[in-house]
């Protein structure tokens, strides 16, 4: 990976294109979307989420299709989408540090945002990407999600939801692929982000990267993926994460 002033991804994916970030409105996703609309190589770089025109929102899936449309109208090529969304806490719902903490209605709601909205958005995303090219489909997935790393317990919901959408990403990569050969869908963890959705759970001792800095190794990461990465999951670095 040859790192650029903004980290530019020209080189990998052909210029003109359409980069999408959904999500924008947290900490990373915001950084990303700053990167990328300082890019020459995109013509269009959009930030969906509730709050923008359309309106996505990944528990509503007419949202979703209907942002997809959206896009489809817009007569560029889809090149690039970061789905930057995710949910730890919030409205009373904390990571679970034991078993006696889970409840259904907290855990069916980190699978409808962590899991179940990012497959939807492969739904109706994926085929938007050329048949011809480079383009790349990113969602944010967290290390906690890996099986084979989960040496401490705790944090059920989001821990399972994260690894059930790696397996979403894995599975749909397969099918991708027989699609779009120059496609890739890949899972990324982002390390640990000075962001709100972290700030509670932050410890001294921690590689803690702003939004910017994070937004920058993600695009590094991504420009460095190879055709055989698609179905993988990586951290910051470009380093492959045991499922």
């Amino acid at each position: 990976m040859s790192p650029h002033s903004v980290n530019d991804v020209s080189e990998a994916i052909p210029p003109g294109g359409i980069a999408i970030v959904v999500g924008a409105s947290g900490g990373i996703g915001g950084a990303l979307y700053r990167r990328l609309s300082l890019q020459s190589c995109f013509s269009t770089v959009l930030a969906l989420g509730r709050g923008s025109s359309p309106a996505l929102d990944l528990t509503d899936e007419e949202s979703m299709a209907a942002a997809a449309r959206h896009v489809a109208g817009l007569g560029g090529e889809l090149r690039l989408l970061i789905d930057a969304s995710g949910l730890l806490h919030g409205d009373g719902m904390a990571p679970e540090k034991s078993w006696r903490d889970l409840d259904p209605a907290h855990m069916a709601r980190a699978f409808a945002v962590n899991a179940i909205g990012p497959a939807l958005l492969m739904k109706h995303f994926l085929p938007l990407l050329p048949r011809q090219g480079r383009s790349v489909f990113a969602t944010l997935s967290a290390r906690v999600g890996s099986i084979g790393d989960n040496r401490l317990g705790g944090w059920y919901s989001y821990r399972a939801s994260k690894a059930a959408l790696n397996q979403f990403v894995r599975t749909a990569a397969i099918e991708l692929g027989r699609r779009q050969p120059g496609a890739i869908c890949v899972a990324l963890h982002p390390g640990t982000v000075s962001t709100p959705l972290s700030a509670p759970f932050v410890k001294a001792g921690l590689d803690v990267q702003t939004p910017e800095e994070a937004a920058a190794r993600l695009l590094d990461t991504i420009e460095g993926l190879g055709p055989g990465s698609s179905g993988g999951f990586f951290d910051h670095r470009g380093d492959p994460v045991p499922w």
